[in-house]
């Protein structure tokens, strides 16, 4: 595993200084960045005694791709999560356990954008295979915003494995499926629960749905088949949050 972390973005930064500022290990800062949002951010960093490196932006271009807005923080990696974590999860949030599933999740994106709904909607964890899914970088960290670092992402070697963990604890296992005859409004969508959502197009693999509980439907009422994984996540995960606080 690698001893550095590249997190870029005001935003991104910011998270991990206020949460885990032990992480850091130094700050570029964009020679010439003079605003108030980054003086800030330098100041929280100085406080805790974090190293500020001032260079041009060419230099900081070399260090990641994406829009690093002027700021970029090397770090220890985060901690990682495993199989083991999904007993903590259901000791320690019990009958409110709500749970975010990713089955082939492979783009950067809709991963972070997913992890950033998941964290607005109250999730303990979003959970997703070691294979065939994207995994924590700083593109994710980027586009979620700081809520990669609220959030535990969980990565799990069998995803069918991890499903039936969770239904020993008596979590209801709910997967979102186009076929799916039940829709998300007819549903009962209660805590302790897990939300499984597929890729976009292929959906989840055969062996993940039929270890759902139940499947649900988006209704889709106009000529658009489907809707981009991330968007389709946040549509479910809020529904989960009506019904649970109605």
């Amino acid at each position: 595993m690698s001893q550095t972390e590249w997190i870029y973005g005001i935003h991104s930064v910011a998270s991990v200084l206020k949460s885990q500022p032990q992480r850091l290990l130094r700050i570029h800062v964009q020679q010439g960045r003079q605003d108030d949002r980054v003086q800030k951010l330098i100041d929280n960093a100085q406080r805790e005694n974090i190293e500020i490196a001032r260079e041009p932006r060419k230099q900081l271009d070399k260090l990641v791709e994406g829009n690093h807005q002027g700021i970029i923080a090397e770090c220890r990696p985060g901690e990682q999560y495993d199989e083991d974590f999904l007993d903590v999860l259901a000791e320690r949030h019990g009958r409110a356990l709500f749970v975010l599933v990713l089955d082939g999740v492979t783009d950067p994106h809709n991963l972070g954008a997913c992890m950033r709904t998941a964290e607005a909607a109250g999730v303990h964890a979003v959970i997703i295979p070691r294979d065939n899914s994207a995994s924590m970088t700083s593109t994710v960290r980027k586009v979620a915003a700081g809520a990669a670092d609220l959030v535990p992402l969980v990565v799990v070697t069998n995803l069918s494995r991890a499903i039936k963990q969770l239904q020993q604890h008596g979590v209801w296992v709910i997967g979102a499926a186009g076929e799916a005859t039940e829709t998300l409004y007819q549903a009962r969508l209660k805590t302790p629960m897990a939300l499984v959502m597929g890729a976009e197009g292929s959906g989840m693999r055969r062996l993940t749905k039929e270890n759902c509980d139940e499947l649900i439907a988006i209704p889709m009422l106009g000529e658009t088949s489907s809707l981009n994984v991330s968007v389709a996540t946040g549509v479910c995960l809020f529904e989960v949050v009506r019904q649970n606080r109605a």
